[in-house]
């Protein structure tokens, strides 16, 4: 009768039910799944989509002074098309930030998109080095020109005492010092300007890879399904 333990069994008579002891237990904080996908450094940067496309219209308008200089120019010394390509992987880098991250399991159409800005980075590293390549030879050749008007056009040729030496004819132009002067200094703009084209392309694809196979989310499920915290590792 002068029993001085509660009904409960616990020693204050405090209540000690399984739903109260789930009600006071701390829930351990740490970034949610949703502040993860929501994040800032989660989308793509937005200063490489914006130099690729300042790059690419930067080599695209040289091309197309160079082209205005003499119809006669080829492709490979008018590399506007690299310039286009740039343009075309810039729009895919402002969707890519655009989008906001969902786990990789349930974006499908993420992962397209970030495969094929994986692609074109990488084919516009290639081309921009091949661009390189052939400008870096069109201003050693230009350099060593000796030029004469002949109506309409400029003949230049690398030996003029040879007879037999390769001639180059550049047809509608009729000042020859277009062609010693400017068109060696559109060569060495587009060399500098498809150097950083290829910097940037790098920059991008690796930008992708790090994110598909260097960022890791991991963790334990604790609670719900619908509240999940994860430790990034």
């Amino acid at each position: 009768m002068g029993s001085g333990t509660s009904p409960k069994g616990s020693p204050g008579g405090g209540d000690a039910t399984p739903g109260n002891e789930k009600k006071g237990k701390a829930k351990p904080e740490g970034p949610l799944l949703e502040d993860v996908q929501t994040c800032c450094g989660c989308r793509f940067p937005l200063l490489v989509a914006l130099f690729q496309l300042l790059l690419g219209i930067a080599v695209a308008g040289v091309a197309f002074l160079m082209v205005a200089i003499s119809p006669s120019l080829l492709a490979r010394e008018t590399p506007h098309w690299a310039g286009i390509i740039m343009c075309v992987v810039s729009l895919l880098g402002f969707i890519l930030f655009c989008i906001t991250r969902v786990p990789d399991e349930r974006a499908s159409v993420q992962f397209i998109i970030k495969l094929l800005y994986f692609f074109l980075c990488t084919m516009g590293l290639v081309i921009s080095v091949l661009v390189i390549a052939f400008q870096c030879y069109h201003y050693a050749l230009t350099t060593s020109y000796s030029c004469k008007e002949m109506k309409e056009d400029c003949m230049c040729t690398l030996d003029p005492e040879d007879p037999i030496a390769r001639t180059f004819a550049y047809r509608g132009v009729t000042d020859c010092s277009a062609i010693i002067s400017t068109l060696p200094m559109y060569y060495l703009l587009q060399m500098l300007l498809n150097l950083a084209q290829a910097i940037v392309c790098l920059l991008g694809a690796f930008l992708i890879w790090k994110h598909r196979y260097q960022v890791f989310f991991a963790g334990l499920q604790m609670g719900s399904p619908s509240a999940q915290n994860w430790q990034k590792v």
